[in-house]
């Protein structure tokens, strides 16, 4: 299919291409910090005076086409960097590489977007600046890109401390998250407390709830793209911290100077090394996660650029208790929890003329997990081993291809092309004995491994009709075979904007989605016991449409405001059936499921202030999530889970001095929805207590709210600058719930965090 798909994509490319206008000339090149070379990605560039501009793209290429004449201003703007400005002749085309130095002005620490809010036509979509994430108060002295995120509007947390994700209704495998273009399919680590992304690697994240691209496409509900540092070209440096749970290091450097450049960033926590000496040698257990991300980037010439990157993490949860028996025997037990994510990836970039840009990616990803428990008797004459093991995981090896064509200052046009092939494993367990008794066997119940193809082309188009309107349009076709059944679908993706004055704009989306994978969990409390399954001849694909209207208006003194209001519907989404888990490996996962739909619609407000010693942001949504399933709840609607009416929060950075920065944020949300019994009665020939449950998610936990400080201290020395950080989480201690339970007629509630103090230390060289 990709064959047959890719002509027609290059075809219009070259029709494109070769349409553009002789009367026109181009200006192209790349936009890069003057320090470290690296490529800056949503730079502002722009004629001023002519309502002329764009912005440079992921690789930092950007391209303006205009009438030849007199000589003109070239400009070009960046959050946190002095703005560019040339003077240059309009008689040719012109490479011009643009290089940003920093701006001696107070760093902005808050979520913004590079470009003026109500200029874009992009909407429900949040460039996060790193500085936000390392400056606002962190869960332990951990900074988290994910929980950053969840200070967004119309994205929620799940339980308590946990990192996942709940956007506009939408459940955690409806986000498509991606790591430099590669697809993460569990993002967690400490059982959900933290995510697996190092805020020390990381460039730039971009969040997008609403109005997708056609570039995107495979989930429901969000995009997350996150792009790892590329390297200082010119310098040798570092950074790092350590911290109650973990430490962390980065280092980036010239390959070549001014060619070439690296970055590596390791982390580790020390848990299990903090508990040893308190352990008993018959007894010991522990937990740790790693991670480590590379990047490697290679100019090979004015039009051609190299990158490697990758990561990989694990998680490990592990126990050894040994004993002694009555009979005289010695029992050993041990077991633990393993899973992790590993990604590779490498891309090409081509600059096939000053209009049409190419970017060639080849990637692979995988997730797995395991559980094993492991026991060995020995004495008297007898000798036993027995293993349990369970395994799951998904992987991933895809080649796509995309082209960025601007060929003229009234479009800019991405299209390209994409190949997925997809190993699943829904899981197996293996039981084995090993005896001296002849009591010997060796068993594996499971599903065997399933494969799946999927393609993808697209078109989109960000179409200038006048200074006042803009309108992105797009078309996403996909394929999706698994057991000789191919499915299709034709996804629309509208969007646009209409400037009511130079400050306020009116905007409006539309895009259909579809999702031919899913995920099975029956955890609340993160536990990677998820399994990746397809669609499949039995299982139809998810489908999402939604539509959003909103305003967004810019203020001189540095507020930025948006008002959104959206309505979702989702099809084919899926669940356990009551009492279905994933250890009763024996049942196809096919048969342990339901397929319902679902709703979510609400509205939602976001202000930021960008500018000043106070910075900060506060966002409010309002919001309704449904779900229906045939089988569940007597065929009845209920509320979803994480179904927030009112959901509040706002952070604030107030920098005191260059010395000295305090940081605050506070939440409030209304309380999951839950299932609770509702009375009992006893079977008269046992005396069996049955219990009986009222409707499902048809009760409310007590609302959630919480605050959060930290004070960070920072000092140059001759060759390093150094940073305290001292902070609290749920400052005034309050009881949130984690889940509630029945107790002979009564209901008790179980809190999990009480207020932690946190102390880091970090420092860059």
């Amino acid at each position: 299919m990709l064959s047959r798909l890719s002509f027609p994509v290059l075809l219009f490319l070259l029709v494109v291409s070769g349409s553009i206008s002789a009367q026109n000339i181009t200006i192209s090149g790349y936009v890069s910090d003057g320090s470290s070379g690296e490529r800056l990605t949503g730079a502002v560039v722009f004629i001023p005076g002519m309502e002329i501009g764009t912005s440079s793209n992921t690789f930092g290429f950007y391209s303006i086409t205009l009438p030849a004449g007199d000589s003109v201003t070239l400009s070009a703007a960046y959050v946190g960097y002095a703005t560019f400005a040339r003077r240059i002749a309009r008689d040719s085309n012109l490479t011009m590489n643009i290089e940003l130095g920093e701006s001696h002005e107070l760093k902005e620490v808050v979520v913004s977007a590079e470009k003026a809010l109500q200029e874009r036509t992009q909407m429900s979509s949040i460039d996060l600046p790193i500085q936000t994430v390392k400056s606002l108060p962190a869960f332990l002295g951990e900074p988290d890109i994910m929980k950053a995120i969840q200070l967004l509007p119309g994205i929620q947390a799940g339980n308590e401390g946990t990192s996942g994700l709940y956007v506009r209704g939408g459940s955690p495998d409806q986000n498509l998250i991606l790591l430099d273009g590669v697809p993460v399919y569990n993002a967690s680590h400490l059982f959900g407390f933290f995510s697996v992304f190092n805020a020390d690697a990381i460039r730039s994240v971009e969040v997008i709830k609403g109005g997708f691209p056609a570039r995107y496409g495979g989930r429901l509900s969000s995009v997350i793209d996150i792009n790892m540092k590329e390297g200082d070209k010119n310098k040798l440096h570092g950074e790092g911290g350590i911290g109650i749970i973990a430490s962390r290091l980065t280092l980036e450097g010239p390959i070549k100077k001014g060619k070439s450049s690296f970055m590596v960033s390791g982390r580790r926590t020390y848990i299990d090394v903090l508990a040893a000496p308190f352990m008993n040698k018959d007894s010991k257990g522990g937990y740790y996660f790693y991670d480590l991300n590379g990047k490697a980037n290679f100019t090979l010439g004015k039009k051609d650029h190299i990158y490697v990157s990758g990561y990989f993490g694990n998680d490990k949860f592990y126990f050894k208790d040994k004993s002694g028996n009555d009979d005289n025997t010695s029992s050993t037990f041990a077991g633990g929890i393993r899973w992790g994510n590993t990604t590779a990836v490498a891309r090409w970039n081509h600059q096939f003329s000053p209009q049409v840009f190419g970017n060639l990616t080849s990637y692979y990803s995988r997730y797995r997990f395991q559980v094993t428990a492991e026991a060995n008797t020995s004495g008297n004459g007898v000798n036993e081993d027995y293993l349990l093991k369970f395994s799951s995981g998904i992987n991933d090896m895809a080649v796509k291809y995309d082209f960025d064509i601007i060929p003229s200052v009234n479009h800019y046009i991405k299209t390209g092309v994409s190949a997925i092939y997809h190993t699943y494993t829904p899981g197996a367990q293996t039981t084995k004995l090993n005896s001296n008794t002849g009591s010997d066997y060796d068993t594996t119940i499971g599903q065997p491994s399933i494969y799946s193809t999927e393609t993808d082309v697209y078109v989109e188009d960000d179409i200038r009709f006048s200074s006042k309107l803009k309108v992105n349009v797009g078309l996403h076709l996909a394929g999706f075979y698994v057991r000789e059944k191919l499915y299709t679908s034709l996804q629309p993706r509208l969007s646009g904007r209409y400037l009511i004055n130079e400050k306020l704009s009116a905007k409006a989306s539309f895009v259909q989605m579809n999702q031919y994978i899913n995920l099975l969990t029956n955890s609340s409390i993160g536990l990677p016991t998820d399994l990746w399954v397809p669609s499949t001849d039995r299982v139809a694909p998810q489908l999402s449409r939604q539509g959003a209207v909103g305003m967004a208006y810019t203020h001189d003194a540095g507020f930025e405001v948006s008002v959104e209001g959206y309505y979702k519907t989702m099809e084919n989404i899926i669940e356990y059936k009551e009492g279905a888990g994933f250890f009763n490996s024996a049942n196809n996962w096919e048969d342990k499921i339901e397929s319902g739909k679902g709703s979510s619609y609400g509205g939602e407000l976001f202000i930021q202030k960008k500018k000043g010693r106070f910075t900060g942001m506060l966002g409010y949504t309002l919001s309704w999530t449904n779900r229906t399933f045939a089988n569940l709840n007597n065929g009845k609607q209920f509320p979803y889970k994480y179904d927030r009416r009112h959901d509040f929060k706002v952070a604030g950075v107030y920098t005191i001095s260059p010395r000295i920065e305090v940081s605050a944020e506070w939440v409030y949300g209304t309380g999951n929805a839950i299932t609770l019994p509702v009375g009992y009665y006893q079977l008269g020939t046992t005396g069996e207590r049955i219990t009986l449950y009222g409707s499902r998610n048809g009760y409310r936990m007590p609302p959630y709210h919480r605050g959060d400080v930290s004070i960070r201290f920072t000092k140059e020395k001759e060759r390093f600058t150094r940073s305290w950080i001292l902070g609290a989480y749920n400052v005034y201690n309050r009881k949130n719930p984690f889940f509630i339970y029945e107790d002979n007629g009564r209901f008790k509630q179980i809190s999990l965090f009480p207020i932690i103090p946190s102390v880091s230390y970090q420092f860059k060289f």
